[in-house]
């Protein structure tokens, strides 16, 4: 007689997991990852070659205040369509969605009107859109690298997918490709090295900061202060350096770092009156307790190998900076700053921060981290980071209309230009 089928276990789904134990790749994986990897490296070669071969030219204008303006415009429809590429890739190649809950008590809290707001619903009931702030510091602890990729995503439903900023290893700035469009997109360029790299930074933000107030743009700032992301390696180091300040250290994140984030505030906050901090919690399924999500998500496994999270949880507060992040007195800081030599581009920022204010603004971070602990620790125990799931918001990773495909592929502008040219002739 045969075993009877109600004794065996149910197959575990591929992403519960560890990346080296499963099973080895189908044909249909391999397949997936062919076209994954061609889809999005035309896609990135059209993005990179309309920005050298249309907007370049148009940057090399001298004296001219319109073609800056074309220029500036045109980097944005690029960087949209990076951000663009992102939803699609999800949706053609690693399929998920977000699950977003929002912080009902304490600080960063909304309400349940704050929310109805926020949310927008398409005929069908569908989110088209969250009505987040427009500009805005988006910090998030830090598990596996797609963390940015699927940040990204949240901004393309927040509207600032083309304002995106973020902070880079300087090594990437020459990489082909990639890091020529980095360059265009003006992300920041870090050496890893604070006594060099924290005038850059203020200058850098600074100026972005007066640019996207004095044109009224959006601006989303993405930053990790953990630094780098939960792993074998890293655990040690957050424990070294709990130890040093003799306090407990974190389960599931690492001791976040708070110079950076403080410096970054400190720069923006005064360009921008009505700067707000965005800040998520991130989880994803299958990842055990004290386990490394990297052990579980890579880009490749995600992306080539057709894995990726079933869902990814966000959990969200939301910060006014001048009134509930203590940054500091920014008017007694002026005696500490530096002009940046009366260029236009940049204004005068600060090289030093009281000691206080640093040591006060340090602890306030530190407590936000120890309440992501423990929404991890919840989330860890009943999949969830709230305890009312009917109020979380769900929303595929997918483009909202198909003409959008073409937007990821940066086609639109350069089809236009030769059709004009094609007339002209």
């Amino acid at each position: 007689m045969g075993a009877d089928n109600s004794d065996r276990q149910p197959t575990p789904a591929l992403h519960t997991i560890p990346i080296a134990k499963r099973p080895r790749k189908t044909w249909s994986q391999t397949l997936n990852a062919l076209l994954f990897v061609i889809v999005f490296d035309v896609a990135c070669l059209m993005i990179n070659g309309f920005q050298f071969t249309v907007l370049l030219p148009i940057r090399l204008i001298p004296f001219s205040t319109s073609a800056r303006k074309l220029y500036d415009e045109g980097i944005r429809y690029s960087k949209g369509a990076f951000g663009t590429l992102l939803i699609l890739m999800c949706q053609w190649f690693a399929p998920t969605k977000l699950l977003i809950s929002f912080e009902r008590e304490g600080l960063g809290s909304f309400s349940s009107e704050e929310i109805e707001q926020l949310v927008v619903r398409d005929k069908s009931g569908k989110v088209a859109a969250l009505r987040l702030p427009q500009k805005s510091v988006l910090i998030a602890n830090h598990q596996i690298y797609a963390d940015w990729w699927y940040a990204w995503c949240l901004t393309y439903f927040m509207g600032t997918h083309k304002d995106v900023y973020i902070v880079l290893k300087k090594s990437l700035k020459w990489a082909p490709i990639v890091g020529w469009g980095m360059q265009f997109y003006d992300f920041i360029f870090l050496a890893r090295s604070w006594a060099s790299d924290r005038l850059h930074l203020s200058k850098s933000l600074a100026w972005l900061g007066r640019r996207a107030e004095k044109e009224d743009l959006p601006l989303t700032f993405i930053l990790y202060p953990e630094g780098t992301l939960v792993s074998e390696d890293t655990r040690p180091v957050s424990k070294k350096y709990a130890d040093k300040l003799g306090i407990p250290d974190m389960q599931h994140t690492l001791l976040p770092r708070s110079t950076g984030l403080h410096y970054s505030l400190r720069s923006l906050a005064p360009k921008i009156p009505r700067l707000q901090m965005i800040d998520i919690t991130m989880a994803y399924p299958g990842i055990p307790p004290f386990g490394y999500g990297q052990a579980y998500y890579t880009l490749r496994s995600i992306f080539c190998d057709r894995v990726p999270p079933p869902v990814v949880h966000m959990h969200i507060r939301c910060y006014d900076v001048a009134k509930e992040v203590p940054i500091g007195d920014l008017s007694s800081s002026h005696a500490q700053a530096i002009p940046s030599g009366g260029a236009a581009k940049y204004d005068a920022v600060e090289i030093s921060v009281p000691e206080k204010e640093r040591e006060r603004f340090d602890l306030w971070l530190r407590e936000r981290w120890r309440e992501k602990d423990e929404q991890m620790s919840r989330f860890l125990e009943t999949g969830s980071m709230v305890s009312d799931n009917h109020s979380r918001v769900e929303i595929p990773l997918e483009v909202r209309h198909k003409r959008e495909i073409l937007d990821a592929f940066c086609f639109f502008i350069p089809a236009l230009v030769g059709w004009v040219y094609s007339k002209l002739r």
